[in-house]
C-alpha cells in the first residue's frame, strides 16, 4: 500500500480521544502481520484501548522509536466542506481528520515498513502507537515504560511523529488542567456583604492565577525558545449562578497550566492550594460553610527539554536537513519518552497549524518528504 492508501484508511477510523481505538490499533495489527512482524498490546484496564508497539531490526542496543497516537479531536461544530473521515485530495491537499495531527506520520512509517524489513538494519526501528493522547497522553508513560521494559537490548532514540514541517523540535511546555468549585452561601444580591458569593470569590480566584503569572514573568522566569516565552496560567471554563439579583452558592472554573521547563508546574498547583485554604478560613468567618475544592482534571504532561549535546540533536539535523532547533507552546508524548530515558526529539510531516481545525490537511508534498525522512532513518540504521 502507498502512503496515501494507508492514510485514507486510517482517516476512516473516526476514533476520538477517550474513545475505543480498537477499530484502527487492529487494523495496524493485521498490516503487521501481513508483513510478519511480531508485536505487542497494551490494553486499558477494561479492554476498550490498546497501544501497540513492535521491532523491526535486530535486538541491539542503540535504535530508534518512531511514535505517533492513534486518536483524534472532535469535528462536531466545526464546518467541514468535506466529510472528515473520508480522506478527500484537492488540490494538492489530502483534507480529513487526523491527516495532519497525525496519522500522516503514522502512514508514511507504515508504508515504510516493506523498506525496513528488507533492508539490512544494523540498528533496529521501533513502532510506538498510543490512545488517548488528544486528551491528556493518557497512554505515554505506560507505552514508553514498556518499550523499556519489554526489550532485553535498550532503545537509545525516540522521534515523535509531530506535525513540525520536518522541523527539529527540542522542547516542548508541560500541561496540566484543574478544577476549582466554590462553595458559598445563597441570598439576595443586596446582601452581598453578608454572604459568601462563589462567583466573587472564582473571580478573585482566577485574578490571583494572573497575578501568579505575571510574577514569574517580573522575576525573570523566561525561555526565549518558546512563544509565549513564559509559563502561561488560563482560565478558559466559569460556571455559576442562577439569576442576576441571587448571590451565587456554587460556582466553578477549569484552568489550565503551561509551563516551561524550568518552572514547576506541581508547585504553582500547591501554591494555588496554600491560597485557597488561606481564603477559605477567610470566608468561613462569614458563612461557616463555605468550601474550596480543586482537582485535577488530568495530570501533568511533563515538558521537553533536549539539550543541544545530545546525539539525537545532531541525528535529527542530518535526517531533516534543518540545522535550526525550534520549541512548541503545545505537549505531546516527547517529555514522557524522554522521562523513560530515550533522547527524544518532535519531528514530523505537516503543519500544526492544520491540526484541530475545519478542514484540517495535510498536503501531498509534505507527504512525499515524510516518506523520504522515514527512508533516510532506514538508511542511517542500515
Amino acid at each position: 500500500m502507498t502512503a496515501q492508501e494507508i492514510l485514507a484508511k486510517l482517516v476512516s477510523f473516526p476514533v476520538l480521544g477517550g474513545h475505543s481505538n480498537l477499530s484502527i490499533i487492529h487494523w495496524i495489527a493485521e498490516y503487521l502481520e501481513a508483513h510478519q512482524i511480531d508485536y505487542t498490546f497494551l490494553p486499558n484496564p477494561e479492554g476498550t484501548k490498546k497501544s501497540l508497539h513492535c521491532r523491526i531490526g535486530p535486538a541491539v542496543d542503540g535504535g530508534v522509536i518512531l511514535s505517533g497516537h492513534t486518536d483524534v479531536v472532535p469535528v462536531a461544530g466545526q464546518d467541514w466542506s468535506t466529510y472528515p473521515f473520508i480522506l478527500t485530495e484537492r488540490e494538492g491537499k489530502l483534507f480529513g481528520r487526523g491527516s495532519c495531527d497525525m496519522k500522516g506520520f503514522i502512514a508514511c512509517v507504515l508504508a515504510c515498513l516493506p523498506d525496513m524489513i528488507a533492508a539490512d538494519l544494523k540498528k533496529p526501528i521501533y513502532f510506538a502507537f498510543s490512545y488517548d493522547e488528544e486528551i491528556g497522553c493518557l497512554a505515554g508513560p505506560e507505552l514508553a515504560a514498556a518499550i523499556n521494559k519489554d526489550y532485553e537490548e535498550t532503545p537509545k532514540y525516540a522521534i515523535i511523529g509531530e506535525p513540525s514541517m520536518l522541523k527539529p523540535i527540542v522542547g516542548q511546555k508541560s500541561i496540566a488542567i484543574y478544577r476549582t468549585e466554590v462553595h458559598g452561601s445563597a441570598g439576595h444580591s443586596s446582601r452581598i456583604k453578608q454572604e459568601v458569593s462563589a462567583i466573587h470569590e472564582v473571580a478573585r480566584l482566577i485574578m490571583w492565577l494572573e497575578d501568579y503569572m505575571n510574577g514569574l514573568v517580573e522575576k525573570g522566569q523566561l525561555d526565549d525558545r518558546f512563544y509565549p516565552n513564559h509559563t502561561s496560567i488560563h482560565t478558559g471554563l466559569v460556571q455559576g449562578g442562577i439569576a442576576p439579583n441571587v448571590i451565587a452558592d456554587k460556582a466553578s472554573f477549569f484552568w489550565d497550566v503551561r509551563t516551561i521547563p524550568k518552572d514547576d508546574a506541581q508547585q504553582i498547583y500547591q501554591d494555588f492550594l496554600a491560597h485557597a485554604e488561606k481564603e477559605e478560613k477567610r470566608l468561613q468567618s462569614i458563612f461557616p460553610g463555605t468550601r474550596i475544592t480543586t482537582e485535577v482534571v488530568h495530570e501533568i504532561v511533563p515538558s521537553l527539554d533536549t539539550p543541544e549535546h545530545l546525539e539525537v540533536v545532531q541525528l535529527i539535523r542530518d535526517l531533516s536537513g534543518v540545522q535550526e532547533l525550534q520549541t512548541v507552546a503545545y505537549a505531546a508524548e516527547a517529555g514522557q519518552f524522554s522521562n523513560e530515558g530515550f533522547e527524544t526529539v518532535i519531528c514530523g510531516p505537516g503543519d500544526i497549524a492544520q491540526a484541530h481545525r475545519k478542514d484540517e490537511f495535510i498536503s501531498i508534498d509534505q507527504l512525499e518528504k515524510g516518506l523520504n525522512f522515514i527512508r533516510r532513518i532506514i538508511g542511517t540504521f542500515s
